[in-house]
């Protein structure tokens, strides 16, 4: 019988399996000053084997090897969005956190209706991941515009991803991540695939008819491809792998971009308590920015 440690030891024969602490602090560094990303010492395991598979991938013989690699000149042209991809965390769900699509559809939309405006309402989401959120959104709006004539709408989904950006432009699921959306909207935005084995949905076209997505990187000074004012701005579970000083800087950003009166909603997870934010406090995790025009609820 073959001893599987002997088959663990034959892959590595040619690979350094541990992260060093020198070369796991300098990625934690990079991260961190790069991308606000918290990355303390108990993750270096997790590092360590999420950088694995991508480190095969190109043959190399250690982590030092990659890091050398990772901060070339070369390295930052052609393998940024990879390391990216592989050390950030996009946990996401359709209807995650319910409260605030309630909210959204009981109170915001409809006095955005009732205010008799020809504007479009425009919704960001800022860390959208791989699109569950916005298609969330998505389906929101629509069941809005059902009922009121006239009503338009664009989102726009932001994300520091590539890789969740392409699965957020492709729209497809597999079906047990929809199992909590409502019956009558998955008949009414969803489309089941003919494949038995591996059952997926797709969003229908209309819920992607008016959707934006970019790449923006939080930690830029500014947000200079967003040159739009929105109604509604979602920066949920993204705040949380920020420092406190990061996590002020990125929502004073953020709220640049929110129209007077807007609506910012946070995770469930995150607190806006003690920030110097023009923010005030409706609801746990919703807020409203503080200026003369003013959104009721």
């Amino acid at each position: 019988m073959t001893d599987p440690s002997n088959i663990y030891s034959n892959e590595l024969d040619c690979f350094k399996a541990e992260l060093s602490e020198k070369d796991f602090s300098a990625f934690s560094s990079f991260i961190f000053n790069e991308f606000g990303i918290k990355m303390p010492p108990v993750k270096r395991v997790m590092l360590q084997g999420r950088l694995l598979k991508r480190i095969r991938q190109l043959n190399m013989k250690s982590y030092s090897e990659y890091k050398d690699y990772l901060f070339s000149a070369e390295g930052q042209k052609e393998e940024i969005f990879n390391f990216l991809n592989v050390v950030t965390t996009n946990k996401t769900d359709f209807f995650r956190e319910p409260v605030h699509f309630d909210f959204l559809k009981n109170d915001v939309l409809p006095m955005f209706t009732e205010r008799g405006t020809r504007e479009t309402f425009k919704i960001w989401s800022a860390g959208c991941s791989s699109g569950e959120e916005l298609y969330t959104i998505a389906m929101t709006l629509n069941e809005h515009k059902r009922e009121n004539a006239g009503f338009t709408y664009k989102m726009l989904g932001t994300d520091i991803s590539q890789n969740v950006l392409s699965k957020a432009a492709k729209g497809i699921y597999a079906s047990n991540k929809v199992d909590i959306v409502p019956l009558e909207l998955k008949k009414r935005y969803l489309l089941k695939s003919k494949d038995k084995e591996n059952p997926t949905v797709k969003v229908r076209p209309e819920l992607q008819s008016n959707l934006n997505l970019k790449y923006l990187n939080l930690m830029d000074s500014n947000y200079a491809n967003i040159n739009e004012l929105f109604d509604v701005i979602f920066c949920r579970n993204v705040l949380i792998y920020f420092d406190r000083d990061t996590q002020e800087s990125v929502i004073n950003k953020l709220i640049t971009h929110l129209k007077p009166g807007g609506i910012f909603f946070i995770g469930h997870s995150e607190s806006l308590t003690g920030m110097d934010v023009p923010l005030e406090h409706i609801k746990p995790t919703i807020f409203r920015k503080k200026q003369s025009t003013k959104l009721q609820p």
